[in-house]
């Protein structure tokens, strides 16, 4: 059976000629044939030349995510075993092949695979499935992850709002292999982690922010912390091993602090070096400064506040409020470490905020490091959408 055909208006092609994924709903003329959601179909420019194969995908406005620019590849077994193997192969460049350990394996659209996303830890494997394409070929996926793998098990994180906009409906569940245990060990950096690959936020745990704690580590030995955000511990429990002094976690979820008590505590840390609250991180910061609290270093990891344009105004504002609370929290000499994880925030539009709230706190701040997303998130040139973390250090006299 021939593949649908996916003609697009006049000048629609540009992105696509320079090996950008994406195809949205007002770029297309027409569409001949009858695919079901995810099925394969050829695009065209408006001359009838062929362009890319891509996914359908009639419930987005993101209607077709490119799978390959050449025409002769068909989107078969082969080709997903190519991409698999493809991307482990890079992780394995990059250093982060530890049997015991873990990474982001497959990341979208910059391992030319749109809307599939998988995480390893140690043995098992945790899939995402954001977009129809994945979907329609999610078995197929599966067991070539199986195979090129060996994954002991593999289990699926399809719980995400992101889903919505593609029609579906979120899942979890074990797709293949054994039940990952409750937590899941590893390692990273001389750490041991405990993760719940289950339940925990995003697949369990935050790999990109690997490189952001080995800088941690380097500035955190003497310092007192205030880890705000602080999910289950990961920077709280490099900073300790580094060298810190104390270290008081902030976060509002009581599961996510438990694990990281869990954490500190596999990793021989003595009580008495952290203490974990649960509760809100804005009134926390205003509390801790109008009792006068001062830290060496304040580190600011807080969830997306920016999911679309629409808020991209109110969005920068909060992450300015908490940069410029944080700020008013250190001791002259202290480090602010402040991140966004938003994708429509730009280095630029990061920096000023991170200066504004400076010149709001009324303290002179110097850049010392630039952070971003660990290698093993890597961005396409051709998709810079891909880049998403941004992250300052900067110290205060």
């Amino acid at each position: 059976m021939s593949e649908s055909v996916l003609k697009l208006h006049p000048g629609r092609e540009k992105s696509l000629r320079r090996r950008h994924a994406w195809i949205f709903s007002g770029a297309v003329a027409e569409l001949s044939g009858n695919p079901v959601p995810g099925e394969t179909v050829t695009v065209v420019d408006s001359s009838g030349r062929f362009l890319a194969r891509a996914a359908w995908s009639p419930d987005s406005q993101l209607v077709a995510r490119v799978w390959s620019f050449d025409e002769n590849e068909a989107v078969d077994d082969a080709f997903f075993a190519r991409k698999i193997r493809r991307a482990i192969e890079f992780r394995r460049f990059l250093g982060y092949d530890d049997p015991e350990g873990g990474c982001r394996l497959i990341f979208s659209e910059a391992d030319e695979l749109p809307g599939l996303v998988v995480d390893r830890y140690g043995e098992f494997l945790v899939m995402q499935v954001l977009s129809a394409g994945v979907e329609f070929h999610r078995d197929r996926i599966v067991r070539l992850l199986a195979e090129t793998t060996g994954a002991g098990g593999i289990f699926e994180r399809s719980d995400v709002g992101i889903r919505a906009r593609e029609g579906l409906a979120g899942r979890t569940g074990l797709l293949y292999g054994e039940q990952p245990p409750n937590p899941v060990i590893i390692r990273e950096n001389g750490a041991r982690y405990a993760v719940d690959i289950r339940h925990g936020q995003k697949s369990g745990f935050y790999f990109d922010q690997r490189l952001s704690r080995e800088v941690v580590a380097q500035f955190a030995a003497g310092r007192s912390v205030l880890n705000a955000f602080s999910y289950t511990g990961a920077f709280a429990v490099t900073a300790l091993l580094a060298g810190a002094e104390h270290v008081i976690n902030v976060d509002s979820s009581a599961p996510a602090l438990r694990q990281a008590a869990h954490n500190l505590e596999m990793n021989h840390i003595a009580p008495d070096r952290f203490e974990n609250l649960t509760a809100d991180v804005f009134e926390t910061l205003r509390k801790f400064s109008a009792e006068g609290r001062r830290f060496d270093m304040v580190i600011l990891d807080p969830p997306k506040f920016i999911e679309s344009k629409r808020v991209l105004m109110q969005g920068s504002r909060a992450y300015q409020d908490i940069a410029r609370l944080g700020f008013r929290l250190l001791n002259p000499g202290g480090l602010l470490v402040n991140f966004s994880c938003s994708g429509l925030m730009t280095p630029e539009l990061f920096q000023k905020i991170t200066a504004d709230a400076a010149v709001e706190a009324g303290v002179h701040g110097v850049i010392c490091r630039r952070l971003e997303q660990s290698p093993d998130h890597p961005v396409s040139l051709a998709v810079p959408e891909g880049f998403y973390l941004k992250g300052l250090v900067t110290r205060i006299d």
